[in-house]
């Protein structure tokens, strides 16, 4: 059997943590910024873990971690 492939998008937005949960970046954070508040682009900043619906799919694109 070849090798599953890993999506390529997927690896690029998700890391993997030594105990297994996926962290992903947090959205709205890119451009637009003049409109936002300052509080509202602070929460934004660092990692969140993913939403249990989207864990299956998540795997699912990452096969290998």
């Amino acid at each position: 059997m070849p090798k599953m492939k890993t999506k390529s998008g997927a690896k690029k937005r998700f890391r993997v943590s030594a105990s297994g949960r996926i962290k992903r970046a947090q959205a709205f954070k890119r451009h637009i910024l003049t409109k936002k508040t300052t509080k509202g682009k602070r929460h934004l900043r660092g990692t969140v873990e993913i939403h249990d619906s989207d864990k299956a799919m998540v795997r699912a694109m990452l096969p290998y971690a």
